[in-house]
């Protein structure tokens, strides 16, 4: 039985991506990318002081509706710089997803912060706000407009909310929870370019959100990442504090201030800018893919292709299976006999208290994570699946 369905999984994302080698996600290159890239190096404008840098944070503003937007080395950067923002030190805790990435929980750590891991649900794969508000009525208590953990007396200061494979999570009721226990959002929008919740773009919810432009993303900038705020006084900190809080001038080397060189070089930029001509190309080739893997799973009775939440629009950066209940055996086997073969699937993160040196850190009961943990598979996602270059 176990493997007559890892077999028939199998076959069915064959039929989709074909025989030839598959990654899970690449990269889409095409001629606009080496004309940008060799006029860059052309201008001598390669480093974090370009022109290009500028005007790819001008292209992203414009596409997501930030107010205010900086372009950053790489997304675990920019996670690392929000919550240095948000005041994260050694009496904070952040509220973090048990099933998730792990950049969030490290950054916290490098703050010297307490990572606080909460559960997911099975909709959105984000925080599971019931659960979450329930949680804190029994640990927490609002003194001084702060959020106190009882059993830590640390201040709950910030949660990091991720919109897993770019399926937006319930914003609106985690935006409440936030309210009313005084907790700075902050969205980890890495996988999210191109997703809506309530027709307004993720990663602009938040006091801050980032997305991240690895070279695994629907567009990438090589390694590269922005912070997004609507906050005045935070973007003037972000450029500032970016850049190495180097007070401007010609020639002086002043500082104003602890900094970090997290600017964004000109030569990823202009990658970005081309890349950025091509979005909505992109966007419309990620939904033909789930389509044509919607198509074939939907005979399936023991697993399901994840779509898009209600009152969301995603921009299916990862397309992926459920299985009906969890069973490591099935995923194993499928994980197995694809990956044998060069095309490349992988499962989920491991719940993150499961890593060696993140199991003592406060948790509140991870069941759904460690469920789900055993049920989901990422299938090929490239956009060149469904892309004509």
């Amino acid at each position: 039985m176990k493997m007559n369905i890892a077999l028939k999984v199998c076959k069915a994302i064959i039929k989709v991506v074909g025989k030839k080698r598959q990654s899970l996600h690449e990269p889409f290159f095409g001629r606009k990318e080496i004309y940008y890239l060799k006029k860059s190096i052309k201008n001598n404008s390669v480093s974090t002081y370009g022109k290009e840098t500028n005007k790819f944070e001008n292209i992203i503003k414009n596409f997501t509706g930030a107010k205010y937007v900086h372009a950053i080395i790489n997304g675990s950067a920019a996670i690392h710089l929000s919550l240095y923002l948000a005041g994260i030190d050694e009496n904070s805790e952040v509220l973090i997803p048990g099933l998730n990435y792990i950049a969030s929980t490290n950054a916290t750590i490098q703050l010297k912060g307490t990572p606080h891991f909460i559960d997911v649900e099975e909709e959105t794969l984000g925080p599971s706000t019931e659960k979450l508000e329930n949680y804190l009525k029994k640990i927490t208590i609002i003194k001084n407009n702060k959020c106190i953990n009882r059993n830590t007396k640390k201040i709950i200061k910030a949660i990091v909310v991720t919109h897993i494979f770019g399926h937006p999570c319930k914003l609106d009721k985690i935006m409440k929870i936030c309210k009313k226990y005084k907790i700075e959002l902050i969205e980890d929008a890495a996988e999210g370019l191109g997703s809506y919740f309530r027709k307004r773009h993720v990663g602009t919810f938040g006091t801050m959100g980032i997305i991240s432009f690895n070279g695994n993303k629907i567009i990438t900038t090589g390694g590269g990442g922005v912070i997004l705020t609507n906050s005045k006084k935070l973007s003037k900190k972000i450029k500032l504090i970016s850049q190495n809080s180097r007070i401007s001038h010609k020639w002086k080397y002043e500082y104003a201030q602890l900094g970090f060189n997290y600017r964004m070089p000109s030569i990823n930029a202009q990658l970005g800018i081309a890349q950025m001509k091509n979005i909505n190309k992109f966007l419309s080739s990620k939904r033909k893919l789930y389509q044509k893997y919607h198509l074939i799973f939907k005979k399936f009775k023991d697993l399901r292709i994840m779509r898009e939440p209600i009152n969301t629009k995603s921009n299916y950066w990862l397309q992926t299976i459920i299985l009906n209940k969890p069973n490591n055996n099935i995923k194993n086997e499928i994980l197995k006999i694809t990956n044998s073969i060069n095309i490349g699937t992988r499962p989920v993160w491991n719940v993150l208290n499961h890593n060696k040196y993140l199991k003592s850190y406060p948790n509140m009961s991870l069941n759904k994570s460690n469920e789900l943990a055993k049920r989901i598979i990422n299938l090929p996602s490239s956009v060149a699946l469904c892309q004509k270059k």
